[in-house]
């Protein structure tokens, strides 16, 4: 039976709606509900491949029987059908079928397969219970007692670790006895058999009861199946549950909401987030199963074939992930990638990219979804409607508001103005309001080709675009699902849905250059051109996932890029050097002496003017913002800005020259140094942004910073930084440690202890397995040898290190380390006896010798 219109005397068979089986409710047609209203002697179709009725025919002759089809909108007018044939449909052409954008091949073996071993599990566990049940009450069918799966089990999707959600479901008329007695005997054996078991025993006004009050109960009694026991029992509850949720829909939605909303907030987003939960995380199963509930409440309609299947791919990456992790586990780590991706016969990348589209639909989905549901709740509240219909809100030429969405107007032209793409997108941004589906339908058919360069005026629009705050990251990643942003910057292809190999990135990296361009927004005010911070935050990392440095191959795209954008070309250079150089401040404040005069001078030399290093620390601050809040703590963000204000002032020449620094910093005094022997040991403490720092007076002697660096690491101290000063047989040592509000006394006691020989460090500090990478930096006009340390962060790193360096027979006059996830990377300003940069050849051997060092084992170390 077709959707066309039908008059009301036509019978109407009952259709399903995928969740109470058959005849529930009537066909869905254009006079539904309004009796004797039938539309007559409609125009006959003029497409010569109909009949008379509007029946397309088969290529057989035969025509199409469309019987019992499930009642759905048309998913054109949904605006969540695949993307058109670019260019102008012919009279009778159907939408041409769309690719997506980070089309991944599936095996479809290995997904049969899989979703044939859930209903195995299934079926196992359904055998398992019945068995119980006979055994327990002699019946199978035992009057007001039932065994109710729920959840996922009543779906039939167990993974190979999930838990058997069921309920022992009775009438109350049964006696509490009787029901405990059946309850024991079915609870026990299954404990026994260690059956991960979430269990209830409830009678039916109990279940309904519940699900009143809480909407996740509900949820879960919409996919309840009757197992065993009197399965009337199981389809009166559940169509009472049905009936209530259906009823109460209005009321529900927002409690699904706000508890979706702090969800995500909580577990990220599957398509965005470094380390994504498979079932929590926004676009994952949770999200999947609401869309199931919000379509049972008959207010909103959705593709369901598509959510169907992309929820089944997800539940086949869940059971490969509880294979591999062999427990039950719904985080994709990323150490099990490369062993899913083989078992997929996928490359890592493009299994990790295929997992993150999936979930970015689902998100997409459910975008959609809830706001067609907000329609359904609030029509005709918000429409203005004039004498010649409803009234449109012009924001820019051929883009206006209808109905809180934005849309393109009827005498815009996309084959002839692409540029309303720009003023489209860039208005749903600035205004946060949804962009119309059918006006995103109509871009992907008909838009036009950009001319390159662009006009003046298209480059304004797409500022604005990047300069819209959070609106903006709606609307890209909106685009870029429908595959316009290609149309806009085809070099975004080599970062969509990339994880990065930093631990301390939260987001994929395109996720993470729309994130810089949010922080961009917020720091506008803060530098002369927040256009250009805007552009350079989008691209800063467009260099990834290419070979080389992305700083300096992101560089070289983004020249031609900002070309082709039609930027002058002295804006271009500006661009492409901050792409170059948007790891220059935090490297060298975390990882180089910034006390050190000729440290600023160095960085001077490369920004060259205050407005560039404005926008540079802009930058770094976008970048840092948008890749975690460890990124950006209080300590990495102080020695940033303590570097960007001295070379600020070597800029502008009111810089202090200090030819003979030696490590200390100038803005500290030095502590009192009168009655300090070779026995004395002094400490102090002091909160430090979000550490400490600690001063330590002592009398010098060999391996003396070896030595103290063993106490901290003992009293479990992350070291961030050290420096070392000598004067009259006497060091004065400062320290910055990761943990506030330390106890000087405990600490002194400790360090005491060390420097008497009562701690063997080399057994404290034991070894790891690990290759790490040690080099000498190539520093410009240094006045010592920077030796760098990769390795594993762990206890006694810095131990390890400046003990060897020590044992070579030279100087350490300060430490500088920063700690990326598990991951150490430490800087040591070295010199000889006589404070002098060592000789390459000699550097070179302390490096051989540091890696040794790091590599053997405690019993090498203690020299046994």
């Amino acid at each position: 039976m077709g959707r066309g219109a039908r008059s009301p005397r036509r019978r109407r068979r009952g259709r399903h709606d995928g969740h109470r089986g058959q005849r529930l409710r009537p066909a869905e047609g254009p006079h539904r509900g309004v009796p004797r209203r039938g539309v007559r002697r409609l125009a006959r179709p003029q497409d010569p491949a109909r009949d008379r009725r509007g029946r397309r025919r088969r290529r057989d002759g035969r025509q199409h029987r469309h019987v019992r089809r499930a009642d759905r909108q048309d998913r054109r007018r949904q605006g969540l059908g695949r993307a058109g044939r670019v260019g102008r449909p012919g009279a009778y052409r159907r939408d041409g079928r769309g690719r997506p954008l980070t089309e991944v091949p599936w095996s479809s073996d290995l997904s049969t397969q899989l979703a044939q071993q859930r209903r195995d599990r299934s079926d196992e566990a359904d055998r398992l219970l019945r068995q119980l049940f006979m055994e327990t009450t002699g019946s199978s069918e035992s009057g007001g007692l039932a065994l109710v799966a729920i959840g996922g089990y009543g779906r039939r999707e167990l993974s190979p670790f999930s838990d058997l959600d069921v309920v022992l479901l009775h009438d109350p008329a049964v006696s509490p006895v009787r029901v405990e007695e059946v309850a024991n005997g079915i609870w026990y054996p299954l404990w026994e058999r260690r059956v991960a078991l979430d269990h209830a025993v409830r009678s039916t006004p109990q279940m309904r009861a519940r699900a009143d009050d809480d909407y996740r109960a509900a949820m879960g009694m919409l996919d309840a199946r009757s197992v065993a026991g009197d399965e009337d029992l199981v389809t009166a509850l559940r169509a009472d549950v049905l009936r209530a949720w259906r009823r109460r829909a209005r009321e529900r939605v927002a409690e699904v909401r706000a508890a979706r909303a702090a969800r995500i907030g909580r577990a990220g987003w599957l398509a965005h987030d470094a380390m994504p939960d498979l079932k929590e995380s926004g676009g994952g199963l949770r999200d999947s199963v609401t869309l199931r509930a919000l379509l049972a409440t008959w207010l909103v309609d959705l593709p369901r074939k598509d959510a169907e299947r992309l929820r089944a791919r997800l539940l086949d990456v869940r059971d490969t992930v509880h294979e591999a992790a062999g427990r039950r586990t719904d985080k994709l780590i990323p150490e099990l990638v490369p062993e899913l991706a083989e078992r997929w016969s996928l490359a890592p990348t493009d299994f990790d990219v295929g997992v993150r589209d999936v979930g970015r639909r689902i998100a997409h989905l459910a975008a959609v979804t809830w706001h067609r549901l907000d329609e359904s709740l609030e029509r005709d509240r918000h429409r203005r409607v004039g004498r010649r219909g409803p009234r449109i809100e012009t924001e820019a030429p051929g883009v206006g508001v209808l109905d809180r969405e934005v849309v393109i107007t009827r005498d815009a032209d996309p084959r002839t103005d692409p540029e309303v793409m720009l003023r489209f997108a860039a208005t749903a941004a600035r205004r946060r309001l949804p962009m119309n589906a059918a006006a995103v339908q109509r871009l992907v058919q008909d838009l036009g080709e950009l001319p390159e360069p662009w006009p003046e005026t298209t480059r304004r629009w797409f500022v604005e675009l990047l300069s819209a705050g959070r609106g903006a990251v709606e609307v890209w990643e909106e685009l870029d699902l429908a595959g316009l942003i290609d149309r806009l910057l085809p070099e975004w292809s080599g970062i969509r849905l990339r994880g990065s190999s930093s631990p301390v990135h939260r987001f994929t990296i395109d996720r993470h250059s729309l994130e810089a361009c949010v922080q961009a927004d917020a720091l506008s005010r803060d530098v002369a051109r927040p256009d250009l911070l805007a552009v350079a935050a989008l691209l800063h990392d467009i260099g990834k996932g290419r070979r080389g440095d992305h700083s300096e191959v992101g560089a070289v795209l983004v020249r031609n890029i900002l070309r082709r954008w039609g930027f002058p070309d002295d804006e271009v250079d500006v661009v492409s050097r901050l792409v170059r150089w948007h790891l220059l401040l935090p490297t060298v404040a975390t990882g180089r002496d910034i006390e050190d005069p000729l440290t600023a001078a160095n960085v001077a030399e490369i920004v060259r003017s205050s407005s560039f290093l404005d926008l540079l620390a802009a930058l770094t601050a976008c970048d840092a913002m948008a890749t975690s809040d460890q990124a950006w703590s209080g300590w990495r963000r102080g020695l940033v800005l303590g570097l960007v204000e001295k070379v600020r002032s070597v800029l502008a020449g009111t810089d202090d020259e200090r030819p003979g620094y030696e490590g200390w910093p100038p803005d500290r005094p030095m502590p009192e140094l009168s009655g300090v022997t070779e026995q004395t040991v002094r400490v102090a403490t002091e909160n430090h942004h979000d550490g400490s720092l600690v001063t330590i007076v002592s009398g010098d002697r060999p391996g003396l910073l070896a030595d103290l660096a063993g106490a901290l690491s003992t009293a479990g101290l992350s070291i961030r930084s050290a420096r070392i000063v000598t004067e009259a047989n006497v060091a004065v040592t400062l320290w910055e440690v990761s943990r506030p509000d330390l106890d000087a006394q405990v600490l002194q006691q400790r360090v005491r202890r060390v420097l008497d020989g009562a701690v063997d460090l080399a057994a404290r500090l034991t070894a790891v397995e690990d290759h790490p990478r040690v080099g000498v930096l190539d520093a410009m006009e240094q006045t010592a040898t920077l030796i760098e340390v990769r390795a594993l962060d762990r206890r006694g790193l810095m131990w390890t290190v400046a003990r060897t360096i020590t044992d070579a027979g030279h100087l350490i006059r300060s430490a500088h380390t920063s700690t990326y996830g598990d991951e150490a990377r430490d800087v040591f300003y070295v010199v000889d006896a006589d404070g002098a940069p060592l000789a390459p050849a000699t550097a070179s051997g302390l490096c051989d010798a540091i890696t040794a060092a790091l590599t053997a084992g405690p019993s090498a170390r203690r020299g046994d």
